[in-house]
């Protein structure tokens, strides 16, 4: 299946200059998000998954049906503040600034083979925050699936040492 047609580029968005790729086109068909989802499952076998984690908010669209198929657990990765019980937190560097993510403490077990999950990879600041999170605890990074690549970003160059899927790459 040809998923880019069904992913809607936006000019100038979020600012003048960026082609925001829009995976809400995606999803709002049955059949493509279906088939997205089916792909990256696919993925998933045969690394021996315990766990799904994904970043917020597109990680969740992205690694909830994923960990549904599997018959897997989801473990949420939140913005500072947002998660009620005990956190683990690292910081990581934005464009401009940084930032922080936070996951549940304990969420992750020590030996548990992890698969990340995400909408986009683009300079990889968000997945290799999530990576660090994952490792602390103790949790073995299995794989790591994004539905879209930004190449031009070199987000891939910092995940060498995982094993990577992508469905689509720009």
């Amino acid at each position: 299946m040809d998923f880019k047609q069904y992913v809607t580029v936006v000019e100038d968005f979020p600012k003048e200059g960026i082609r925001f790729k829009d995976i809400t086109t995606l999803m709002e068909n049955g059949e493509a998000y279906k088939k997205a989802i089916e792909a990256m499952t696919e993925f998933a076998y045969g690394r021996d998954i315990d766990v799904i984690v994904g970043p917020e908010a597109r990680g969740f669209v992205v690694g909830c049906p994923i960990a549904v198929a599997l018959g897997k657990g989801f473990v949420p990765v939140r913005k500072a503040g947002k998660l009620p019980r005990e956190v683990l937190e690292v910081d990581y560097g934005l464009e401009y600034g940084k930032d922080s993510l936070n996951i549940h403490k304990g969420s992750i077990k020590p030996g548990q083979r992890v698969l990340i999950t995400d909408d986009l990879l683009a300079t990889g600041g968000t997945i290799e925050a999530t990576i660090k999170m994952v490792e602390k605890m103790g949790g073995v990074v299995a794989g790591i699936a994004f539905m879209i690549e930004l190449s031009y970003l070199d987000g891939a160059d910092r995940l060498k040492e995982y094993d990577v899927f992508t469905l689509m790459t720009y």
